[in-house]
């Protein structure tokens, strides 16, 4: 107890003499600066990019820049406008508050699921989505090779929606799916299905996250490892 007493009593000096500027030898810090040769890809999307539920290492975006790093490409961290919810109109407001003043070289889009989800139709999906999908395209500076769409996965297989007729939850995706895919192919955007994946979680939870709806990032790298070697050849 004496021993503590006098730690306590002690511990004002130190504090003081912390603030002795004569005593303080802090190092500068200097901000890292930003290479302007490194790549920069911007994804575009909702909870599936933003990676809702995992760390921000898991999200597909961040894992497949790392692939990319990995393989020898000089490449920013992934810049991400999404979030959890956002429609189709959600993510075109987002984009024009951004006021994006410089292009991409590389710019992905995975929309469409929280239009399903609010009772949209397909049809209703497909004009907004081709403005978003020709908004990336600007954003790559107008070079489609660029760009890149994921499909929407299918949540009818998680827990959340067990009661939500999955099979029909299934049918409205393909056909929102079927939409994307067409009018990526009409623009001669690269399509990566990342739906099949989606559905193996079916007979696999360890490929959804812990909220029962979610990708885990075990699923999203399954996207990745889809991807990239495509996506690679978009960088080189």
């Amino acid at each position: 107890m004496t021993s503590l007493r006098i730690f306590f009593l002690f511990l004002p000096i130190l504090v003081f003499a912390c603030n002795n500027d004569d005593t303080l030898n802090l190092p500068v810090i200097t901000p890292t600066p930003i290479d302007s040769t490194a790549l920069q890809y911007l994804a575009l999307g909702d909870s599936y990019t933003i990676g809702q539920q995992v760390e921000i290492y898991e999200r597909f975006p961040v894992q497949l820049v790392d692939s990319l790093r990995n393989r020898g490409h000089n490449m920013r961290d992934a810049y991400i406008t999404a979030r959890t919810g956002w429609t189709t109109r959600d993510l075109q407001t987002a984009i024009a508050n951004e006021n994006f003043t410089t292009t991409f070289d590389l710019v992905s889009l995975c929309t469409g699921v929280n239009n399903q989800f609010q009772g949209q139709t397909a049809e209703q999906y497909r004009q907004p989505f081709r403005d978003l999908l020709e908004q990336a395209i600007a954003l790559a500076g107008g070079d489609t090779s660029k760009v890149f769409v994921l499909s929407i996965p299918d949540y009818g297989v998680t827990d959340f929606a067990a009661n939500m007729n999955p099979p029909q939850i299934a049918q409205e995706i393909d056909l929102f799916n079927a939409i994307n895919a067409e009018i990526a192919d009409s623009l001669n955007v690269t399509y990566f299905d990342v739906t099949p994946i989606s559905r193996q979680a079916a007979n696999d939870p360890t490929l959804i996250a812990n909220d029962g709806l979610h990708p885990s990032g075990r699923m999203y790298r399954l996207w990745v490892e889809l991807m990239l070697d495509e996506v690679e050849k978009k960088v080189e």
